[in-house]
């Protein structure tokens, strides 16, 4: 068999798979080279940013069953703790606990009810003034005090090793 007779029968040429391979390289080389569309680039964000967003929902998922987990379990041991306890204690300790707790409850509100019927207005106002102040400054006020609270110690020791 000849070439010729090969032809006829449907297979190519020596060249004709030369030119094949040529056209098939070139079409490669453009589609490996080129750069890659706009609209892939930013399909391919999106696509990673979803991903990325299910995956954060899904840990904050289990973060927060795992922190209802831990949250029962200490409530759990709190009661069981506080069970103990009061099995534990003695009914008449349990009694003069409560009966001690309702006398501080009812001196502190005749003491707050005294107070405020015996202060002057104006007194009452100053302390106002002063109290809020105080909430609103309370940094610089806890760090004079803690100086002062340093002064009184340390000239208190120095007076004993005098």
């Amino acid at each position: 068999m000849s070439d010729e007779s090969q032809n006829r029968l449907g297979t190519p040429t020596p060249e004709e798979l030369r030119e094949q391979v040529e056209r098939t390289h070139d079409g490669l080389g453009r589609t490996v080279g080129a750069p890659a569309p706009e609209g892939d680039l930013a399909a391919q964000a999106k696509e990673k940013a979803a991903v990325v967003r299910e995956q954060a929902a899904a840990v904050g998922e289990q973060a927060a069953e795992k922190a209802a987990v831990a949250s029962d379990q200490l409530r759990e041991k709190a009661e069981r703790a506080a069970r103990a306890v009061k099995d534990r204690t003695p009914e008449a300790v349990r009694e003069k606990t409560a009966q001690a707790a309702a006398q501080v409850h009812e001196k502190t509100g005749q003491a707050r009810r005294y107070a405020a019927e015996r202060t002057p207005d104006p007194l009452l106002e100053k302390a106002d003034r002063a109290a809020t102040a105080a909430r609103a400054n309370r940094a610089p006020l806890l760090a004079g005090g803690a100086l002062l609270v340093a002064f009184l110690l340390i000239r208190r020791s120095r007076g004993r090793n005098r």
